[in-house]
């Protein structure tokens, strides 16, 4: 927070990566100080650590993102987080979503339920696709993304990825999706805490994600309720 709207300094990754900036470094050096002393054995998968294949020999991997989210930062927005995740064997059993300018803090894991602020939370309960109201950015509801039909959908947007599938295991939205390749530090969290909250989440084709893989990158992501995800993958894979 000492560097949030406080003018921090901003380099560009290039290609489609975005902004890096040193509180995204900072952040990353200190969890990983901690984390790593606190669980020598784990592997460590980070957007702000150079990737390598080490994490792949080991069963059990922390994946975080520093801060998801960075150019909402830069600009002094509040809607950025922290996305902390433990994957046992590439499944996910504990994640931590949290929003420092707000003070909002999203948890779950296996063995405890989606919790928003230590309070119990739940997906939408629609049953339908259209009409929902879905986070997600314009570019995904272009005609070629769904050869079933674009549905008919009202479109909202906040700039976290953990965040959005956060508001949509809260059920403040009706889902979220993005049919880009999606990194794994980005929803690694946010999809435990989403299906905990009774959401089905998958990738865009409809398969069960799987983490600490080769790429860390998932093919897009579906957060929906069971009715409206169907519906989903139905327009999204047709034949």
């Amino acid at each position: 927070m000492r560097y949030w709207r406080r003018d921090p300094q901003v380099w560009d990754k290039g290609g489609e990566h975005g902004p890096v900036t040193e509180a995204d470094l900072a952040v990353n050096d200190m969890l990983k100080a901690k984390l790593l002393a606190a669980r020598p054995d784990y592997g460590w998968l980070s957007e702000e650590t150079p990737d390598n294949t080490d994490r792949l020999a080991v069963d059990t991997v922390f994946i975080i993102d520093p801060i998801d989210g960075t150019r909402a930062f830069v600009a002094g927005e509040e809607t950025w987080a922290h996305s902390l995740a433990v994957a046992h064997k590439g499944k996910v059993t504990a994640g931590v979503v949290y929003l420092p300018a707000i003070d909002r803090i999203y948890t779950a894991s296996l063995t405890a339920p989606a919790l928003k602020d230590g309070q119990l939370i739940a997906v939408s309960g629609r049953d339908r696709l259209e009409g929902a109201n879905i986070l997600t950015t314009k570019a995904n509801m272009l005609p070629e993304k769904w050869p079933g039909g674009v549905p008919d959908i009202i479109r909202s947007f906040r700039a976290s990825l953990a965040y959005r599938m956060c508001l949509a295991a809260e059920g403040r939205f009706d889902g979220m999706l993005t049919l880009r390749d999606a990194w794994e530090w980005d929803i690694a969290a946010g999809a435990l805490i989403a299906e905990r909250a009774g959401a089905v989440v998958t990738d865009m084709t409809g398969a069960a994600l799987t983490f600490n893989s080769a790429g860390a990158q998932a093919k897009g992501v579906l957060v929906l309720p069971p009715g409206p995800h169907a519906e989903a993958v139905a327009r999204l894979t047709v034949a």
